[in-house]
């Protein structure tokens, strides 16, 4: 989940959302008006803003998401309808996900694309301390996602992959070449067979609050369901691996899936297949700058990119050796 750009509450500025702000205050209804409005920091396919809304009684708060960038205005009613869709999906599950107040998703009312929800407890966390604590929630949390039953009817789209042999983008600072090419070969396949189930499909720490510390840390929120899939589980523990590794080094990100196993989750048994799931995800973020930037406005100003392109190799690289 995104953070607030600066602390306290701040006031309404209108430019770029003005029609946005008048549809929320009609959503919430009572009279209730846009008194703050906090910009969101550490994603990078919405504009993220956090709102309250007073009235009579107290402030009720309200997170908004917008498309804004061309691109993903031009993706906004399938994106928005999905997260819709899985919001209320999730709505009576032990899931903890916010709960749909309204979409807009192809701006006919709004100035940009724009979905409004509750406003979740807790807090992104990307420092290494207790990161080990946290990875272990994480993996319960995804055993827990997998498990959510779905009707044939209401199940999401199948998985789409983020990358391709041909449309890898190899790092140009890199002494390792012969070790992302035996990557690549990894996926110059067909998918392996795998056993369906529900995947949040964009699972990491980025996109899970925190509450707590220390041993009492809990997780209190999962956000951001724009890429709800159908899929396997490995690729939602690739998914989070790739990130681990990224934040916190190869060791962290190896312990995720043996936490998964451990709560209960089923991955492949074939050891080939595991490998091409876990190096489909890896390359995607081949670019590290993807998450870097994001990650580093949340205030992991040490991801550099020769930081975060090591890291990514010596995950390749024990992945190859454990799985190859």
């Amino acid at each position: 989940m995104d953070e607030p750009v600066g602390p306290g509450r701040t006031a309404v500025d209108d430019r770029g959302w003005s029609r946005t702000r008048g549809w929320v205050e009609e959503q919430v209804g009572g009279g209730h008006r846009v008194d703050a409005a906090e910009r969101l920091r550490g994603g990078w396919t919405s504009q993220m803003r956090r709102l309250s809304l007073g009235g009579a009684g107290a402030s009720q708060w309200f997170v908004l998401r917008s498309f804004v960038k061309p691109f993903f205005v031009r993706h906004a009613e399938a994106l928005l309808t999905r997260e819709a869709d899985i919001l209320r999906l999730l709505a009576d599950t032990d899931v903890p996900v916010a709960r749909l107040k309204a979409v807009d998703a192809t701006a006919r009312q709004c100035d940009h694309p724009s979905l409004l929800m509750s406003l979740l407890p807790g807090r992104v966390r990307l420092d290494d301390e207790d990161a080990g604590l946290r990875t272990a929630l994480l993996a319960r949390r995804l055993v827990g996602i997998h498990q959510v039953r779905i009707p044939p009817g209401a199940r999401p789209r199948v998985y789409q992959a983020w990358t391709a042999p041909d449309r890898v983008s190899l790092p140009a600072a890199t002494g390792r070449m012969d070790l992302w090419q035996r990557a690549v070969d990894v996926i110059r396949r067909e998918p392996p067979d795998y056993r369906p189930c529900f995947l949040h499909r964009d699972f990491h720490p980025g996109n899970v609050l925190f509450g707590g510390e220390g041993a009492d840390t809990r997780i209190t929120g999962v956000v951001d369901w724009v890429e709800t899939s159908w899929g396997p589980a490995d690729l939602d523990v690739a998914h989070c691996s790739t990130a681990l590794a990224l934040l916190h080094g190869t060791g962290e990100a190896m312990r995720l899936a043996e936490h998964y196993e451990a709560a209960g989750g089923v991955l492949s048994g074939d050891s080939s297949a595991h490998l091409y799931w876990r190096v489909l995800d890896a390359l995607a973020f081949a670019n590290t700058e993807k998450v870097a930037l994001p990650w580093r406005e949340l205030g992991r100003t040490d991801l550099t990119p020769a930081l975060l392109t090591s890291r990514l190799e010596d995950y390749l690289h024990e992945v190859l050796r454990r799985f190859g």
